[in-house]
């Protein structure tokens, strides 16, 4: 089975702010701040969304990360198998 090592706690992502240069902060995938209910979705449903070209049949997890400034940068982070 192939998970999102993030989501799931399996590793965590350092990265730093393009802007000013603190830590980012993971602030979970990026089809959660959609709406209201995209958090309940089928990630292979809401990722027909996501704006990017073929995410829905990829291994892939596109995640929010929030910087002290107020920056936001989005990285695709790959599934791994379990």
């Amino acid at each position: 089975m192939k998970v999102c090592a993030l989501c799931n706690g399996v590793v965590r992502k350092e990265i730093d702010c393009s802007k000013c240069g603190s830590k980012l902060t993971d602030k979970g995938r990026v089809y959660d701040f959609f709406d209201d209910y995209s958090a309940y979705m089928d990630i292979d449903e809401i990722k027909l969304a996501d704006g990017i070209p073929d995410s829905s049949g990829s291994d892939d997890c596109l995640h929010l990360f929030s910087g002290d400034c107020g920056h936001d940068e989005t990285r695709v982070i790959k599934f791994m198998e379990i």
